[in-house]
């Protein structure tokens, strides 16, 4: 009885602390995922430039820009959430978010925050589209019925945006090199 008692004890707290990371809320309420990045060797304008080419051109399918100052870009996106089963995974829908970046002088931060989530379903001809132009919030609970989905949804929106603050970090610190084409030269099948 003691040693079931100890495993008990044992499990439970094993299972608490494996518990994923959730996003924190804001001072309104809302999910936010903030961050300030010490970048001492860049100037402002360097990062300006940086971060400009991530929104507009790296991720310019996904992130449309809606204002920009000489130290802020404020800008709206988007990220598909997937239902994998087995080895098959599908689109389940996608979160709608605000993301502002401003700098300064040797330093950054940026934040990704009112996240709303849009369900997706298959239309006649197959394609995955949103079943409404209206999102729910993130933050909102839903009933019992739908309380395990919901998790998984904001787990899944969470992993994403750690993974596209990874990305947002690491085009902000080493830049982007301009790649150089190489020009081919025509092959000329007479001389041989």
């Amino acid at each position: 009885m003691k040693y079931l008692s100890a495993a008990v004890l044992a499990f439970i707290f094993f299972n608490v602390s494996a518990q994923q990371k959730q996003f924190p809320l804001d001072e309104r309420g809302k999910y936010i995922y903030y961050e300030v990045v010490n970048a001492k060797s860049l100037t402002k304008d360097s990062l300006m430039d940086r971060a400009d080419v991530f929104i507009n051109k790296l991720y310019a399918k996904n992130i449309k820009q809606e204002s920009k100052t000489d130290t802020s870009i404020i800008s709206k996106g988007k990220m598909i959430i997937d239902k994998t089963l087995l080895v098959a995974s599908h689109p389940s829908g996608e979160v709608n978010y605000n993301f502002t970046v401003e700098v300064r002088d040797g330093k950054y931060r940026f934040w990704l925050t009112d996240f709303e989530f849009i369900p997706y379903q298959r239309d006649r001809y197959g394609n995955y589209v949103a079943t409404t132009p209206m999102g729910t919030a993130l933050e909102k609970t839903p009933g019992k019925l739908n309380a395990g989905v919901w998790k998984d949804i904001v787990a899944s929106a969470y992993a994403k945006t750690v993974k596209f603050a990874e990305e947002f970090k690491k085009v902000l610190e080493t830049g982007l090199k301009e790649k150089t084409k190489k020009k081919t030269e025509a092959v000329s099948t007479k001389n041989w």
